[in-house]
């Protein structure tokens, strides 16, 4: 599958919302696989209107993005997608706790170095 369209566009031409047939058109998947991915994956959580239709955010299918490269383009299982999921956000997390501690390491001598008159 190439690049998403949508992610081409100029900012000013995309919509805030997409309806779950333009999503399907983009991937080129049915409707149907898009509600069960939804059903799958915990995170994925597209608005719905009073009628209870969904309206995908661009961060929505940027997640089904992420979804339809494991499973479709790299084989992924259901299973085997949301824990490589799971571990890409754990480390991301852990990423983010390093350079927090490291940014404090940094403050720490930058203050040391001022007091010793460096």
């Amino acid at each position: 599958m190439k690049k998403l369209p949508i992610f081409e566009e100029d900012e000013s031409q995309t919509k805030r919302y997409y309806t779950i047939g333009e999503v399907a058109e983009m991937f080129e998947v049915s409707k149907s696989l898009i509600r069960f991915w939804e059903g799958e994956f915990d995170f994925l959580k597209p608005h719905k209107n009073s009628k209870g239709d969904r309206r995908f955010t661009l961060q929505n299918i940027e997640q089904l993005y992420l979804i339809y490269q494991l499973v479709k383009e790299r084989g992924f299982t259901i299973e085997g997608a949301r824990n490589e999921i799971e571990r890409s956000q754990a480390w991301h997390r852990e990423k983010k706790e390093v350079i927090k501690r490291l940014r404090a390491v940094r403050e720490g001598l930058k203050t040391l170095k001022t007091r010793l008159g460096n």
